[in-house]
């Protein structure tokens, strides 16, 4: 699991699907040429697999890329409909994400009543 990121570190999702096969230089030039970012800024790039159930995070920690994969065994990873481009994330949403759940419109179970 990924967690404690540095403060100003953004996550960038990878619209669309990528090829799963890609390993660290395939992926930061997929960063790089693709999502025009720069793959060794110390930011989090996500990619998604084709059936959903795949994905990959590459980011540099200042010594070397690192790359964390996961797959689900059941259900899908919660992915934007567009087919390319580039949706930055919350840290927050990215633990979501990671774990299956929808981070898009996560439902709170309490809300702060107006004071009236």
């Amino acid at each position: 699991m990924i967690t404690g990121l540095p403060p100003g570190v953004h996550v960038y999702l990878a619209a669309g699907a990528t090829d799963m096969r890609k390993g660290y230089g395939g992926l930061a030039i997929l960063a790089q040429e693709v999502l025009k970012k720069d793959p060794f800024a110390g930011h989090l790039f996500v990619f998604r697999g084709k059936r959903g159930d795949r994905i990959k995070v590459l980011w540099y920690d200042g010594q070397g890329l690192c790359l964390f994969a996961k797959r689900l065994d059941r259900g899908r990873f919660v992915w934007p409909a567009a087919k390319e481009g580039v949706v930055t994330l919350s840290p927050a949403q990215l633990a979501m994400l990671l774990e299956g759940i929808d981070w898009r419109a996560p439902v709170r179970t309490w809300r702060p009543q107006l004071a009236g």
